[in-house]
């Protein structure tokens, strides 16, 4: 469920360029639908696999153009030409392979045919992707295709690092609105995936992500490594689980076209465990998980799951199960218990969550209790392409520094964004980096501008530098930077003023607001929307307790 997509400028027109790119793309494709009777599950994989063509000749061109470029500075490379494509990041294509020829084959050729051996061709040279590609498009005519190949060939894919996940991410929601599926789920902003990425800093290890997608999280962490100047093939294992087996091949065809290779595996993350994620070391007879980074953006708020199912893992779930019909909690934990001795976790989760009553906030006190909790991040609404809900980041980390141990870090985001159009906001580049640097500054690491330096933004306006907000004075310390609370932005709370508020996670309860602060609209509508989840998180507990008490009843009465 994760875009993973990095803007290289992040610029407003960038923006329009790739919504009008996304629109006319799904005109092409939505032609389909008219002309052929096929559903929209029908025709999607067929659609994204001739995207995916064009974009692995994209990225092989670039790879064999910087190779020539080396061999032009000295007598020879190395290897034969495939391992020295791979080794770049991309995907061999051979000849019969390559988009571009497609679009100029001969009047009368069957095209169908042609694209099908061309799925073959490239799965035949790279077993990342065997069996991952369609191989369906003889079921249309030559018009249809010769339309589409035409249509997708304009596609600027200079525009951002992951322009295919993006592409796919918004014709996965365009498809489920044309089923009539629309609103159920939704996927991660770029920004906060590369958010997740520059707090949880993957530079090298195993990274899990149990509802991952179409790999857009591991696209992220592979180029943070890069931006680090390390290969991530090198330094990163990707393992990922994700419900429908379509979806999988397009996480491993994401993957591929990134020059990366990952343990994706179909199953669903609530019953099945291929990957034993809990069972990791005995440490001081404490089990850990598997994994030193778990990222993931799950669905929110799913209900009628088979609990129990679960309530024999202890080791998933060590914390019980919540009795309210929601599998918020369950996510929490499973993330929890996937992380080895210095793992660290960052994943969205429903804003309701942070403040939950009930069974969710026994859980959660036995979370704080651990001291697993490491960083929240309240987040502003809007972010979501298709939905206008605030959420929240959580940070788990079971390695933190002796100076924060029972401690939380509290960020009040909710006012950091820029209004990219009237339904749709992100951060800038300085916006982005200065919030991860907070949480560097309170971890007591190195300032990092990496991310600011390697994608320079318009929207950059020098408004949100460590300068302004946390200069040293030079008195306990040389560093030129020392983290401090600040109200209305970030407060590191101690384990005894979390429970003095009820083992709230919530960042608005402990942050407050800058002094002279007035309301506003703005913040109106996020204290409206605040309240309305408080009062269904209320309603929910309600029907919890209504439940307890007529099985009760039921118990005495003896019925």
């Amino acid at each position: 469920m994760n875009l993973g997509f990095n803007r290289a400028s992040g610029t407003m027109a960038d923006f329009k360029k790739i919504e009008a790119l996304e629109k006319r793309l799904w005109s092409a494709a939505d032609s389909l639908r008219a002309n052929t009777g096929l559903t929209a599950q029908e025709y999607s994989r067929p659609i994204l696999g001739l995207i995916f063509l064009k974009y692995a000749e994209f990225r092989f061109t670039q790879a064999k153009a910087r190779i020539e470029a080396k061999a032009s500075s000295r007598r020879r490379g190395g290897g034969d030409i495939k391992s020295q494509i791979q080794a770049e990041g991309a995907m061999y294509v051979p000849d019969d392979a390559l988009y571009s020829n497609l679009l100029v084959l001969p009047e009368g050729a069957n095209i169908g045919l042609s694209v099908n051996n061309a799925m073959k061709e490239l799965e035949a040279k790279n077993e990342a992707i065997k069996d991952a590609l369609p191989k369906s498009y003889t079921r249309f005519d030559n018009d249809i295709l010769k339309g589409l190949l035409k249509n997708f060939s304009a596609i600027d894919f200079g525009l951002g690092s992951d322009i295919f996940g993006r592409i796919y991410e918004y014709f996965l929601n365009e498809f489920a609105k044309t089923e009539g599926q629309g609103g159920g789920e939704f996927f991660t902003p770029s920004a906060l995936v590369r958010l997740i990425t520059e707090v949880i800093e993957p530079y090298h290890g195993k990274v899990f992500d149990a509802a991952c997608g179409s790999g857009g999280m591991f696209v992220s962490s592979a180029d943070f490594v890069a931006s680090h100047n390390k290969s991530a093939s090198d330094e990163l294992s990707i393992f990922g689980q994700e419900k429908t087996g379509d979806t999988v091949r397009l996480s491993k065809m994401n993957l591929a076209v990134h020059g990366l290779q990952g343990d994706i595996r179909e199953g669903n993350s609530y019953y099945e465990d291929p990957f034993d994620l809990a069972k990791g070391e005995i440490i001081d007879g404490k089990q850990y998980g598997q994994f030193d980074r778990v990222m993931a953006n799950p669905p929110f708020n799913v209900n009628e799951i088979q609990k129990d199912r679960l309530e024999g893992d202890k080791q998933r779930f060590p914390f019980g199960m919540p009795r309210n019909d929601n599998g918020n909690y369950l996510w929490i934990q499973l993330f929890y218990a996937a992380l080895n001795k210095t793992g660290r976790a960052g994943f969205v989760m429903a804003n309701s969550a942070s403040d939950a009553r009930g069974s969710e906030q026994d859980i959660r006190q036995q979370l704080i209790e651990d001291d697993g909790v490491d960083v929240m991040v309240a987040v502003s609404t809007n972010f979501f392409y298709t939905v206008t809900l605030p959420c929240a980041l959580w940070f788990l980390d079971k390695d933190k520094p002796a100076k924060n141990k029972d401690k939380v870090l509290f960020i009040d985001a909710r006012h950091i964004f820029r209004q990219v159009t009237r339904a749709v906001r992100d951060y800038t580049s300085e916006q982005l980096n200065f919030i991860a640097n907070i949480v560097r500054l309170y971890r007591g690491q190195d300032i990092d501008n990496t991310y600011l330096e390697t994608h320079p933004d318009t929207g950059n306006d020098g408004s949100y530098t460590l300068e302004t907000f946390f200069k040293s004075d030079g008195g306990v310390t040389e560093s030129k930077f020392e983290y401090q609370d600040i109200a209305g932005l970030c407060k590191i709370a101690t384990k005894a003023e979390i429970i003095e508020q009820g083992y709230s996670l919530n960042p608005g309860r402990y942050v407050g607001v800058a002094e002279g602060e007035q309301l506003e609209d703005e913040d109106f509508n996020l204290k409206f929307e605040t309240l309305l989840e408080e009062l269904e998180t209320l309603n929910s507990e309600a029907h919890e307790l209504e439940n307890d008490i007529s099985k009760n009843a039921t118990l005495i009465l003896g019925r």
